[in-house]
């Protein structure tokens, strides 16, 4: 039965027009889909389905998206992070689940803040994680808010000053597809691949500036805080001013991380 499936040129150019034409006669479609972007489930014969190309140094793997969450193209990332697709794609490693948040399904919304900071005279892309509720350590009845504390485990430093560029996380990045946040990646357990500690539900539009401050730099800055101390400001300004409060409340962890994607 055909599909409606969307397969861009770019991609057509990678997979050739014999794999093309068969996708789209749903020769070689899925039945149905989990989405690369969304991760909500998706049917290409009533859905309208891009294809997603992820293109490694020596592997790249097929995708499909709703395509309001994403437009069929070819992504470029890095082997590791390939490996990581590979097993989100399929099923076998899904997206960080509550309980590896540190929480309950409750407690383990993120928000997101992204703006520009200044460290010296350079400015640099970032984004600010601050929980929705108080993070508990998985399988505790401890009401305690152990977020900073669960970070902290996994290489996040305590901040003393903004100011200062922080440390640099290995095995962590920052996933953005055409113009757009998807995810922040994290190392897997030993042997495994990478796999997102934090997926947006939809790609997260950003500023142009933000986008070329990302682009030139290739780092992005992320922070975090427990609930209720950053907030959503609505300017850059107020926004140093509260990671300032925070870092001299002790409030405040973050690690740089490499920008992979386009």
């Amino acid at each position: 039965m055909p599909t409606m499936l969307d397969v861009s040129d770019d991609v057509r150019a990678e997979i050739g027009d014999e794999e093309a034409d068969r996708l789209l006669a749903g020769e070689t479609a899925p039945g149905a889909y989990d989405c690369t972007s969304c991760r909500t489930p998706g049917d290409p014969e009533r859905d309208p389905t891009s294809t997603v190309l992820f293109v490694g140094e020596e592997t790249a793997v097929l995708a499909f998206a709703h395509a309001d969450c994403l437009p069929s193209r070819v992504v470029p990332v890095s082997e590791e992070q390939l490996r990581g697709a590979v097993q989100t794609i399929t099923g076998e490693t899904p997206p960080a689940s509550a309980e590896e948040l540190g929480g309950s399904p409750r407690q383990a919304v993120l928000g997101v803040t992204c703006g520009q900071i200044a460290v010296g005279d350079d400015l640099y892309p970032a984004l600010v994680i601050e929980p929705t509720a108080p993070i508990a350590r998985p399988g505790s009845d401890d009401p305690e808010d152990v977020f900073l504390e669960l970070l902290g485990e996994q290489g996040f430093q305590k901040v003393a000053d903004p100011g200062r560029m922080p440390e640099e996380l290995p095995g962590w990045s920052v996933l953005m597809v055409d113009g757009e946040l998807h995810s922040i990646l994290q190392p897997g357990l030993v042997g495994a691949p990478s796999a997102p500690w934090w997926q947006a539900h939809r790609p997260l539009a950003l500023t142009d500036e933000w986008r070329a401050t990302a682009k030139d730099r290739h780092t992005v800055l992320v922070y975090a805080a427990p609930v209720g101390t950053i907030g959503r400001q609505p300017r850059e300004d107020l926004l140093r001013v509260a990671l300032e409060k925070a870092a001299l409340e002790g409030s405040l962890v973050a690690a740089a991380l490499p920008l992979s994607g386009t």
